[in-house]
């Protein structure tokens, strides 16, 4: 009986030590489980789930964070050094094929490097800015110094020419001869009988065509080609006066006057602009 009941004991002191093994590994499991469930934020029955999750999660990030790199990288053209963040979205762009875990490390590290590009781009913005501005400013300095120069040239020339005496262009002009013969004849009772102009226009006529041609006829200019006494150019034009413009005085005057009549007014305005331009 004794001995019945040692195995007995025994027995039973092993079977209480199986059971309380076998109840400290539940308990384990069941810590470690809480655990999992805890550091991801689902429930034990969604942790298959959350393995599929993962990789389309990761997908995401990584879809976005090169979307962003692309436009960073495009604003940084020669702007930034970009280097880098080239070099973090060519690894990223292969996400399909990486661990989630290493997807996230490289989304980390793609946007930390868009963050320096970004940097990088808004301070040469900002620097191009400032110059754009300082070339702006001196232009408009150069502009207005430039206008003042011109504004203080213009009143000394004014200045100037208020200091001097008054002339009339009038008191210039060359007077008639007294008692013209030939061809001046001829022109002097034309210009009053056709255009009623006096003495004082008949002096700025002789002198206009006594330079151009002195009154002769078969004046011929051999550079220009301008002809006879009131040299037109070409002196076929004069015969609109008349068939004999080549040869007959009368014709060519009449041409002539009516050329300065309906150029200059008068034969003292054409000589006037003779005077300054050197040409009638």
């Amino acid at each position: 009986m004794a001995t019945g009941a040692f195995f007995l004991v025994t027995a039973l002191v092993g079977t209480g030590f199986i059971l309380q093994s076998a109840a400290a590994a539940q308990d384990a499991r069941i810590h470690a489980t809480t655990v999992l469930a805890e550091s991801t934020g689902v429930n034990p029955d969604q942790l298959v789930a959350y393995d599929n999750v993962m990789p389309a999660h990761a997908a995401s990030k990584a879809r976005g964070a090169l979307d962003e790199a692309v436009v960073v990288m495009a604003a940084a053209e020669g702007k930034a050094d970009a280097t880098a963040l080239a070099a973090s979205v060519a690894s990223l762009t292969h996400f399909t094929l990486l661990a989630p875990e290493r997807v996230f490390e490289l989304v980390d590290l793609t946007k930390a490097e868009s963050a320096t590009v970004q940097a990088s781009t808004a301070e040469a913005d900002r620097v191009a800015a400032e110059q754009a501005a300082v070339a702006a400013a001196a232009a408009r300095a150069a502009a207005e110094a430039q206008a003042a120069a011109e504004a203080v040239a213009a009143q000394v020339a004014a200045n100037a020419a208020a200091a001097r005496p008054a002339k009339s262009s009038a008191s210039s002009r060359p007077s008639a001869p007294t008692d013209p013969s030939g061809a001046q004849a001829i022109a002097r009772d034309l210009m009053q009988a056709r255009y009623g102009w006096g003495g004082d226009q008949f002096g700025c006529l002789v002198s206009l065509w006594a330079r151009e041609s002195g009154w002769n006829v078969n004046a011929y200019n051999s550079s220009s080609g301008a002809t006879g006494i009131p040299q037109a150019l070409p002196g076929s034009k004069m015969a609109s006066a008349g068939a004999d413009w080549q040869t007959n005085p009368a014709t060519q005057i009449t041409w002539g006057l009516g050329y300065i009549a309906g150029r200059y007014g008068t034969p003292c305005g054409a000589w006037d602009h003779s005077e300054s331009a050197g040409w009638y």
